[in-house]
């Protein structure tokens, strides 16, 4: 899935944990995907790495078809302007990329000025 979350498919979130100081990050990639169990941290099978994941409230239930929650995780790949400052991302983001301070449980996150450009911060360094 892409930044295009509605609240509806967030509604069970009960908290982000954040595996990464979001200081380093400009933006991460948010997918929703299926897991087995809806208060662990996810298992992570793309490139990249894993920044974060959410945790679903105890009313989640899994899909009755696959028995697996639906739920967000958040990674950057390694092409992303965290690792490769000066590669394709150095200006403009990933369609899925939304910044992470705006990420909150039941919220979908939105793309920023920070997000979707270099920031100062990273410029200056």
């Amino acid at each position: 899935m892409s930044s295009l979350l509605t609240e509806s498919d967030l509604i069970h979130e009960a908290k982000v944990v954040w595996l990464e100081d979001l200081d380093r990050l400009d933006y991460v990639r948010q997918a929703l995907d299926k897991t087995r169990r809806r208060n662990t941290k996810p298992p992570y099978l793309r490139d990249g790495r894993m920044v974060g994941y959410v945790v679903l409230d105890d009313q989640a239930e899994p899909d009755p078809d696959s028995g697996l929650y639906k739920r967000r995780v958040f990674f950057v790949l390694p092409h992303d302007r965290d690792s490769d400052p000066d590669g394709v991302y150095r200006e403009g983001a990933p369609g899925e990329a939304v910044d992470p301070r705006t990420i909150e449980p039941k919220q979908p996150g939105a793309k920023t000025p920070r997000s979707q450009h270099r920031s100062a911060a990273i410029a200056q360094a």
